[in-house]
């Protein structure tokens, strides 16, 4: 199993209300609904648990990949390639880090 974790902030003007919105109406069932997909989480940052001040990122995501193959099909897909373009609207260079349980 592998995880994929994204961790971004949101463009400079974006309206924080819209984009929960789309994560909650549409990026969350699209990713959950892919077939390679086992679970899919969107997390907004609350604070940090140890020292002061904001997270440095907003939003995490969470994807839990049984089949990299398999996921990387599944992203040609339409709706996945639509999801993925509004996506790059909202999130201000995000990272994608691959990771797998030790």
């Amino acid at each position: 199993m592998q995880t994929v974790i994204v961790l971004f902030n949101l463009k400079p003007g974006v309206d924080v209300a819209q984009y929960e919105a789309w994560a909650r109406d549409s990026d969350l069932p699209v990713v959950n609904g892919l077939p390679s997909v086992e679970k899919f989480e969107v997390l907004k940052a609350s604070g940090l648990l140890i020292g002061e001040g904001a997270s440095p990122y907003q939003y995490i995501e969470i994807i839990r990949v049984p089949d990299m193959a398999a996921f990387g099909a599944d992203l040609s897909d339409p709706a996945a390639q639509a999801g993925a373009a509004q996506f790059q609207q909202f999130a201000d260079n995000p990272l994608f880090i691959l990771t797998s349980a030790i």
